[in-house]
């Protein structure tokens, strides 16, 4: 090289010194929709009714969970919302049963057959809760419970060898019994539906409602709404259901009853005894 000229770099120089350029990662292409008119009948219109029919040859799964003080009349209500003997008590309990020390979980199941429809019906009942004196952290068992079947649901249903009908055992409903005090809700029913209200559809009931006179009960009612809404407790049906416009039309309706009749959905249990009775809303 002869003195006096600018040195030159060589290719494999100027390659480390220049970096080169990385390949721009691929996006993702959104399908195109286009509106296209069929030529000929493909049976499109079948798909719903062959849903149907499988659908009423295997049923439905349909677990509910009734969690409260004993003697507030959980058993009494679901026999009556499914007009038959269907909670534990009605099933299998003995009289002579002691409440248990600690919370624990007896689920029962039952097959309802009405116009063809089956449906596999599974009641979970939690005797012990709130019974103790020491009641601190008496919902855990619970929650446990209800998470744990999520976890199994969802373990079998991204199995490679997954079965051809999963068992549902997750829980759909919680109903929540509160005592008819008439003042307002205690801190055990507080704690209860803020930590289970994250994990499960929740509806408040008020036990025994004719052990309060019309007006106590609209008062109590008032309260209990004002007391979750200042908590932040959702109860079914959570705006997050408003998935369209049908489901947040229905949803508001409901909405709608519970704000102007200040009524805790759905039912209003009446004391046990020889003329007992339970009252839809």
């Amino acid at each position: 090289m002869s003195k006096g000229l600018p040195e030159t770099r060589t290719d494999a120089a100027m390659s480390e010194l220049v970096p080169e350029p990385r390949p721009k990662p691929a996006v993702p292409m959104k399908p195109v929709s286009i509106n296209s008119n069929l030529l000929g009948y493909i049976g499109i219109d079948t798909i719903i009714e062959q849903m149907r029919k499988k659908t009423m040859k295997t049923g439905f799964d349909f677990n509910i969970m009734v969690v409260g003080q004993s003697g507030l009349g959980k058993s009494t209500l679901v026999n009556t919302l499914f007009k038959s003997q269907v909670s534990r008590k009605a099933s299998s309990w003995n009289r002579e049963e002691k409440i248990p020390k600690t919370v624990e979980i007896k689920a029962i199941g039952h097959v309802i057959e009405e116009g063809g429809v089956k449906m596999k019906l599974t009641v979970i009942d939690t005797p012990g809760f709130g019974d103790q004196i020491n009641n601190e952290n008496c919902w855990e068992p619970i929650e446990k419970y209800i998470n744990e079947q999520y976890e199994k649901f969802l373990k079998e249903e991204v199995n490679i060898a997954r079965k051809k009908r999963i068992p549902d055992t997750r829980v759909h409903c919680c109903l929540y019994f509160i005592s008819p005090t008439g003042h307002s809700l205690r801190p055990l029913d507080l704690e209860f539906m803020k930590h289970l209200s994250k994990v499960v559809n929740i509806i408040p009931v008020i036990a025994k409602a004719d052990t309060m006179t019309l007006e106590e009960k609209s008062e109590f009612k008032q309260r209990v709404r004002k007391e979750l809404e200042a908590h932040g407790i959702e109860f079914y049906p959570q705006k997050e259901f408003d998935e369209d416009l049908e489901d947040k039309t229905e949803n508001d309706k409901i909405r709608w009853k519970i704000s102007t009749t200040v009524s805790l959905p759905c039912f209003e249990t009446l004391s046990s005894g020889p003329t007992s009775r339970t009252s839809r809303k």
